[in-house]
């Protein structure tokens, strides 16, 4: 019976949770839009004004992107890759706009000594104590 479960809406792992505070005024405006049917709820008005913004800017970001040599959407390094780069002798300097995830298995010890700089426009996945090593190598 198990095999026959699917489900219906996997988890998003490719979104963060913000919180923006709004004065009254505008937010009754977000309602007085989802009211007459332009937005089906205050979440699609905000995703769709940040979606316009980033459109509206996308030369700039695009331009500083490549001038920053960031990579850009979703950047996994793994105990392999950073093993790797210390086998080498060599320091990572993680740059990237969107995700870049540490994998579960490195250790403080191994991020320290794989890990140069970290520059995460977006979000970085890594343990709490990965984090907590490389706090002073973050920009």
């Amino acid at each position: 019976m198990v095999e026959n479960v699917h489900e219906l809406r996997p988890k998003a792992g490719d979104s963060e949770k913000i919180t923006i505070n709004l004065g009254y005024v505008a937010l009754g405006h977000i309602d007085l839009m989802v009211l007459e049917g332009f937005y089906s709820n205050r979440t699609d008005f905000i995703r769709t004004a940040i979606r316009n913004q980033l459109e509206r800017h996308a030369d700039v970001v695009k331009q500083s992107t490549a001038r920053n040599s960031l990579d850009l959407g979703l950047r996994h390094y793994s105990r392999e890759d950073l093993e790797a780069a210390r086998a080498a002798g060599e320091m990572l300097h993680i740059q990237v706009l969107g995700l870049a995830s540490i994998a579960l298995d490195v250790t403080p010890e191994l991020a320290r000594a794989a890990i140069a700089s970290v520059v995460v426009l977006g979000a970085l996945h890594a343990t709490p104590t990965v984090k907590a090593a490389l706090a002073d190598r973050m920009r």
